[in-house]
């Protein structure tokens, strides 16, 4: 496995482990424990959770399994995200869907998190969404409370423009570690909208969401999908790779921005599958091919 080093205390594997979907994989703990070992098995060290997913309850059910086995948590690193709010069973007093990135709630979530969690600390707490409402100000005076207490780490964004993190950058006092964008074969904007390219700039290590594009890879349901499949499988036939999702994996990983892509699947093989991404590279003409796919056009 591969890793970015970060700094001395945060290292994250060039692949992620991700539970946005994970309420729906029909996992008890003891389950959750052998997905999380194979995971570990693979050498990837890095697991994406947000405090929303899974109506604000998939973060317990993970937490479950740390505090049956105490001897994982030591072995991961932990990334959630925070300031989505919508109505929700778990907490009956969210009444409507907005973004809160207050001091106060981005320091109630955190530690929510933390002890759903049962992991002690986060590594790494993104911003979920940037809201049009957001002060910088209070962010950054509640980073530096849950910084300074020990509850988080390190801090980065999630879907952010490069104007808005660069902003907040320059309220923050801690180094935004990641932003996490959606990005993949079909969702190609971030290669030419500045977003990739401020984060080369910066040194920037970015987390891609989404990097199968949902399934529509598979699903063949328009002509731009399969074109780009076509091109991937093409591609793929240099090293005798046929699985697509490794292709698109590999796609990513061989760009220079050091993505980091995230696996929201909880089935081995295709945890396999991404993991054997890192053993396939794409050249530049190959690269352009599929990038020229996603298009409909070659590049000028």
């Amino acid at each position: 496995m591969e890793y970015h080093i970060i700094n001395q205390d945060l290292k994250m594997s060039r692949l992620v482990h991700g539970y946005w979907r994970a309420h729906k994989w029909d996992l008890d703990t003891q389950g959750y424990i052998r997905l999380i070992e194979e995971v570990l098995a693979t050498g990837i060290n890095t697991f994406d959770h947000a405090a929303c997913y899974g109506g604000f309850a998939n973060e317990s059910r993970f937490g479950a399994a740390l505090k049956a086995d105490k001897s994982l948590r030591e072995r991961m690193t932990i990334v959630s995200k925070c300031g989505i709010s919508f109505p929700n069973p778990t907490l009956p007093e969210m009444k409507s869907k907005h973004y809160d990135n207050s001091a106060a709630h981005i320091i109630w979530s955190a530690e929510r998190s933390v002890r759903e969690l049962g992991c002690g600390h986060l590594d790494l707490l993104l911003l979920h969404r940037p809201s049009p409402f957001l002060n910088p100000e209070e962010v950054a005076a509640a980073f530096d409370s849950l910084h300074t207490r020990g509850i988080v780490r390190h801090f980065g964004v999630s879907n952010y423009p490069a104007q808005k993190l660069n902003m907040l950058q320059s309220y923050v006092a801690q180094p935004l570690a990641t932003n996490q964008i959606e990005i993949s074969p079909l969702h190609i904007a971030p290669f030419s909208d500045g977003s990739l390219d401020y984060l080369l700039e910066k040194r920037i290590k970015p987390m891609a969401w989404s990097p199968l594009a949902g399934g529509k890879l598979f699903d063949h349901s328009d002509e731009r999908s399969r074109r780009v499949a076509q091109a991937l499988l093409q591609a793929g036939e240099a090293c005798s790779e046929t699985r697509l999702d490794t292709l698109a994996y590999a796609w990513l990983l061989s760009h220079p921005a050091g993505l980091m892509p995230i696996i929201g699947s909880g089935q081995s093989e295709r945890i396999r599958n991404a993991a054997d991404a890192l053993s396939v590279r794409f050249d530049d003409e190959a690269w352009i091919r599929v990038y020229a796919a996603a298009q409909g056009h070659d590049v000028p």
